[in-house]
């Protein structure tokens, strides 16, 4: 129960500190975490980010108090911590889809805020395994997303529109990587900006070091990169074998954050998130594809 109840004091704190600049660290501290554990098992338990959650909460209240008259537009700029009017009004309509100036008898959003509540439901068994890993060297491509990682059905399409747009530079990994078969998806840099997602394979280190010889061609061979996961603790979970791993990855994911890190002793680490991606597509064969598999490994340190 000591999880839910710091999660409902950061989110306490975090109510009571809308119209001032809250201080993350703080808030963390309310929920007896470290500011970076914090963010991160916020945003996947609740589905955005800390900072957007913070922003819907101020854009409700300011919508509110303008439809009701209580506030002027240039005060509840200053007030929700805006730097300028514009800056409100741009973010005001599109949440609201009105301008401030019209949100007198307007239909405006609500954002409630979040309350924590402990439900049961049917015990389930959650596979997983604690495993220190080595230091990887990956090579592949990167795209920055903005917005966060909260939306399930926006994010499958983004990093979606990436597999199949990408196919030549995949075909070109793939050929050269020992292991065909497996593919690496990797998360790092999350922000209330976005994230960074990197589709990569590993390759020898021969073909590291000679990279630029065997593409022989420097644009072709600058749309890569050489990416460094640092050594560490990682919890390992996979989805259950099926035609499309990607459709239940993100209830796995969700899953490892409710139930197991909360009583686990362990807390997230600031290292990259890595999806190993055991799927190599067979047209037409069922029984092939229907043992692809992704393992989550999320980056773990006990904590203190």
């Amino acid at each position: 129960m000591d999880w839910i109840e710091g999660m409902q004091r950061a989110l306490d704190y975090i109510e009571t500190h809308l119209e001032d600049e809250i201080d993350y660290g703080a808030a963390a501290r309310e929920a007896a975490s470290s500011p970076y554990h914090f963010q991160r098992v916020f945003s996947i338990l609740c589905g955005y980010t800390l900072g957007e959650y913070i922003r819907m909460r101020r854009l409700s209240l300011a919508g509110a108090e303008l439809a009701s008259g209580r506030l002027k537009v240039i005060d509840a700029a200053v007030k929700y911590g805006y730097d300028s009017p514009d800056s409100f009004a741009k973010a005001f309509k599109k949440f609201h889809g009105v301008n401030p100036s019209e949100a007198a008898g307007a239909g405006l959003r609500s954002f409630s805020p979040l309350h924590i509540k402990l439900t049961l439901e049917g015990a389930s068994m959650l596979q997983y395994k604690i495993e220190e890993k080595p230091e990887l060297i990956l090579t592949g491509f990167k795209r920055r997303f903005g917005g966060s990682m909260r939306d399930i059905e926006a994010r499958r399409d983004q990093e979606e529109e990436v597999w199949l747009t990408t196919r030549v530079n995949q075909y070109v990994l793939q050929g050269l990587a020992a292991d065909r078969e497996t593919s690496y998806e990797v998360v790092s840099n999350q922000g209330v900006d976005g994230y960074d997602f990197r589709i990569v394979w590993e390759l020898t280190a021969f073909d590291r070091e000679h990279w630029d010889e065997i593409l022989n061609d420097p644009d072709f061979a600058a749309r890569y990169e050489h990416f460094t996961v640092p050594a560490g603790l990682y919890l390992v979970c996979e989805t259950e074998r099926c035609e499309y791993p990607s459709e239940t990855f993100p209830e796995l994911r969700r899953r490892v954050a409710a139930e197991w890190l909360p009583g686990s002793g362990y807390e997230l680490d600031d290292r990259p998130e890595l999806s190993v991606v055991h799927w190599y597509y067979r047209d037409g064969d069922t029984a092939y594809n229907s043992g692809r598999y992704k393992e989550l490994w999320l980056p773990i340190v006990k904590k203190q």
